[in-house]
């Protein structure tokens, strides 16, 4: 969330096993209270991990909360040498570099039904449902975001947290290591339905200009059964597994988390036709410009290595 960055790995070279820990100090308390989409970044993290072990020819045997008594540790991963069945991940290791969040208008083209499914089926192998709602529940979908949207505007810790982790003076991808910067903001929605949060709040922006958006947004919604972090933690590498197969196929994507940071908005949006699950995460998709790379924390501060 607001490219926090929330995690930290170390490597413990004899037993060959790397650990992922969250970062509490980069928790955003106001609008994620519960650290739900602190977890949903680091499984995010997590499942980047998998697909550059695999890539490199290994297999990673993944534990999650190992620990009971550690609850910043998240996952532990056992590199080893014994096949598995993680070959299909690899192939989604060029999209590690190439996926950004994309808030610039899409095509009105529609994704067809073949790739709907291979992303859902994507999300399905690491135990999440991605669902695409019809004409109903879709507006019902975007009227809770446009809510949520509208509350942000007037509520002061979201306001706060929205201008700690936005960079309205940062003029390259170089000048800060984390946070949002105004380039990476897209124009100002003057038309269209599509739900883009404006990161730049009541503040101006020299040079931004504004937009018409999609009129008929395509947007996917990942869920879970259960709601603890566990689940979290496996929503987030759904989450990031489809999106990498998205970019590979040539979509672009962005998120519309406002509804789920509103706990009275957020049970609204789960599939209407059984009333289950959790929603984790609501997913813009379409045909459009990728967006621009953000900034990343140094590998020092991210990772440290033991004997």
């Amino acid at each position: 969330m607001h490219n926090a960055q929330p995690w930290s790995f170390r490597y413990f070279q004899g037993s060959r096993v790397l650990h992922l820990r969250a970062d509490f100090d980069r928790a955003i308390p106001h609008s994620d209270p519960d650290a739900r989409a602190l977890h949903l970044g680091c499984g995010a993290a997590l499942l980047n991990l998998r697909v550059a072990v695999v890539h490199e020819g290994w297999f990673p045997a993944v534990r999650l909360l190992p620990d009971p008594a550690d609850p910043a540790l998240l996952a532990a991963v056992q590199l080893t040498s014994a096949e598995g069945r993680e070959s299909g991940l690899a192939v989604l290791y060029p999209a590690i570099h190439r996926r950004h969040s994309s808030r610039f208008p899409f095509e009105e083209t529609e994704i067809p039904e073949a790739l709907r499914t291979a992303l859902s089926d994507a999300s399905d192998r690491e135990g999440a449902k991605l669902s695409f709602p019809g004409p109903w529940h879709q507006q019902e979908v975007l009227e809770l975001v446009e809510e949520a949207e509208r509350r942000n505007l007037t509520d002061h810790g979201s306001d706060e947290e929205l201008g700690q982790w936005t960079r309205v003076d940062a003029p390259s991808v170089n000048t800060v290591p984390d946070g949002i910067p105004d380039y990476a903001f897209g124009p100002r929605k003057r038309g269209g339905k599509a739900p883009m949060r404006d990161f730049a709040g009541t503040r101006q922006v020299a040079g931004r200009g504004s937009a018409d958006f999609e009129r008929s947004p395509q947007l996917a919604l990942l869920s879970t059964v259960d709601d603890r972090p566990e689940d979290w933690l496996r929503a987030g590498q759904a989450m990031e597994r489809v999106l990498l197969l998205a970019t590979l196929e040539g979509l672009s994507s962005s998120f519309a988390t406002q509804a789920i940071e509103w706990t009275d908005l957020r049970w609204p949006l789960r599939e209407p036709l059984s009333g289950m699950g959790y929603t984790q995460m609501i997913l813009r998709l379409g045909y459009g410009p990728e967006g621009p790379g953000t900034p990343r924390r140094p590998v020092p501060e991210v990772l440290d290595i033991q004997p």
